[in-house]
This record gives C-alpha cells, sequence and structure tokens, in this order.
C-alpha cells in the first residue's frame, strides 16, 4: 500500500453540508449500460450507505463506478415496505487504502441526486 494513498486532497468549498444525516443501510441500486451499447443490460447490486442530504449521498462500494454514471438507488423510506427508487450521478470515487486480493474495493462514491 503506497503512503499516498491516505493523502486525499483538502479542498474548501462552501457548499452546505451541514444537512447531511447518517444512515448506514444497505442500498440496493441498477446501473443500466448505455443506450449505444449494442447490448444494452442492467447491473445490480447492493452498497453500504454512510450519509445523506437533500442533495445527494454517499456510499461505500465494492467498485468504482464511472463519473457521470447514473443508478438507480432505492433510497429507503420510513415505512418498511417502500423503498423509493432515485436516479443520482456518479460525481466523485475514493479508493479507502484496503485492498482485497482480488483488487475490488472498497470504495466512497458520492452521488448527486438528479431532479
Amino acid at each position: 500500500m503506497a503512503h499516498n494513498e491516505w493523502e486525499w486532497p483538502i479542498t474548501v468549498d462552501f457548499q452546505k453540508h451541514n444537512e447531511r444525516v447518517a444512515l448506514l443501510r444497505p442500498i440496493p441500486y441498477e446501473i443500466t449500460a448505455a443506450a449505444k451499447d449494442p447490448a444494452p443490460s442492467t447491473r445490480q447490486g447492493k452498497a453500504l450507505s454512510v450519509n445523506i442530504s437533500n442533495g445527494g449521498m454517499l456510499l461505500l462500494m465494492d467498485h468504482p463506478p464511472a463519473i457521470e454514471q447514473v443508478l438507480k438507488v432505492y433510497v429507503p423510506t420510513p415505512t418498511a415496505v417502500a423503498d423509493t427508487p432515485t436516479l443520482a450521478e456518479v460525481r466523485w470515487t475514493r479508493k479507502l487504502p484496503f485492498s482485497h486480493s482480488n483488487g475490488f474495493g472498497p470504495y466512497f462514491v458520492g452521488l448527486k441526486f438528479m431532479f
């Protein structure tokens, strides 16, 4: 493991992040291949949510989706019988410096909800 894997850039940004709420839950998601793909397919999986806000959410995933990839995430609701599907765009990914022998994750993945 390289020492600089822990050295993520610190930037000053003035976005409002005080509305974030911790949300540690498994989140089902779907990734649909682009329309130009000759064999369109849908890949499903589960991620672990870390936090959520009105604008997006932070996930922990075993692989990094492409930046600007659109995911359908199933956000939990207060009722146990319904999850609300929401479209979200991948804005950034960061590999955590804990690697498995197979080279997969974990990765932090920042999503922005699409309205």
